[in-house]
């Protein structure tokens, strides 16, 4: 893809995001993302030409974004070690969704998932890819366990970490400093590296 076309596709993905984030994704149609966008329906089809080809550019963006966040956050490129602190990847799967528009994002796509299976596919997808990248960070920052421990501990604690982000992004309740600190203990625990 040439420069200008991957623009046009970012500019795209960006429209798409905004209507999901803002208008929910009852008002997320091909034809609405063209008309936000100022471009005819056949030219979003050319860079996207499902509805679940859309949203899944959307969620491998958001999942790339996500890691670069976790890695600045961490301080850590993918590959290296957190130092021996699994705090610090508690700390900054917290600090990835305390982010209220990713958790609007998010919440609108879980919803369009239980309801259409092209895009439950693609959001299984991107929670596979996402708990394989926590998985990796549990393996290099509390070594000695075993890879199946590795993945059900990633996988336990993406799920604990995405249901509290409904709360703590005031959608499903309200954030606290006290519950944060104590889901943050949970997830060490979790982790197999209890907090002294």
């Amino acid at each position: 893809m040439t420069p200008k076309g991957d623009d046009r596709r970012h500019a795209l993905l960006d429209v798409a995001e905004r209507i999901l984030i803002d208008q929910g994704n009852a008002r997320l149609s091909m034809r609405a993302v063209a008309a936000a966008a100022g471009v005819q329906l056949g030219h979003l089809q050319y860079y996207f030409p499902t509805r679940a080809d859309l949203i899944h550019a959307v969620l491998t963006r958001a999942l790339q974004r996500s890691l670069e966040r976790l890695a600045r956050v961490t301080h850590a490129p993918a590959d290296a070690p957190l130092e021996g602190d699994p705090t610090k990847l508690v700390m900054a799967l917290l600090t990835e969704h305390a982010d209220q528009r990713l958790t609007r994002l998010f919440t609108e796509i879980w919803a369009l998932a239980a309801r259409d299976d092209a895009i439950a596919a693609v959001t299984r997808a991107f929670y596979r890819d996402y708990i394989d990248h926590v998985a990796s960070i549990i393996h290099r920052t509390v070594p000695g366990q075993s890879e199946h421990l590795y993945r059900a501990r990633a996988e336990t604690l993406v799920m604990l970490i995405e249901g509290a982000a409904l709360f703590r992004a005031g959608i499903t309740g309200v954030r606290s400093e006290a519950t944060d600190t104590h889901l943050a203990k949970t997830a060490l625990h979790l982790l197999g590296a209890d907090p002294r």
